[in-house]
């Protein structure tokens, strides 16, 4: 009676145990990407945090786990990841935001963190999980501990600017005698 209702494919569908442990090891370790980045973008107070970088993370890894569960082929499945980047993209470009009355640029950071996550999602997705956990670390490294690299980049830049040339009188001490 419940043949002819698609309760034989429902069934079909359900993973064994073992390859429920695979799936839900991968989507863990998707979730633990995405929070990691998160977390460090919450702290620092960015417009996308804990729960965004998860979601994220969590739907990359659904996307690529089901392509993958599915069968496809790898050019298949080359043209879901080509999705996902473009689409990670779309959603970067989202939280980029340029202020043109102070001609600054805000959010590139935001958006590499949100591509540098489902990368890594999409990694533990396709069960590469040492990969996923090595290439979110070394971007916490670089979201982290070149801060102040850039800060200092950045006053060494302001510092230079407002010097003055040696040897050269600024136009305000000029007497016209040249």
């Amino acid at each position: 009676m419940l043949e002819g209702s698609g309760f034989a494919e429902l069934t079909q569908s359900i993973p064994d145990a073992q390859h429920l442990v695979r799936i839900s090891l991968r989507l863990l370790v998707a979730l633990i990407v995405g929070g990691l980045v998160g977390l460090q973008r919450e702290l620092t107070h960015k417009p996308a945090g804990l729960r965004t970088h998860m979601l994220l993370a969590l739907g990359t890894a659904l996307i690529v786990i089901t392509a993958d569960a599915a069968g496809m082929s790898k050019s298949d499945l080359s043209r879901v990841l080509q999705g996902l980047v473009t689409g990670i993209g779309f959603l970067g470009g989202g939280a980029i935001l340029k202020l043109t009355a102070e001609h600054e640029i805000h959010g590139l950071t935001t958006a590499a963190g949100i591509w540098v996550t489902a990368a890594a999602s999409a990694a533990a997705g396709l069960g590469q999980l040492g990969l996923a956990i090595v290439g979110v670390c070394l971007g916490l490294l670089v979201l982290a501990a070149f801060v102040k690299v850039e800060k200092r980049l950045d006053l060494a830049s302001r510092d230079a600017a407002n010097r003055k040339p040696s040897g050269k009188k600024s136009p305000a001490t000029d007497d016209g005698d040249g």
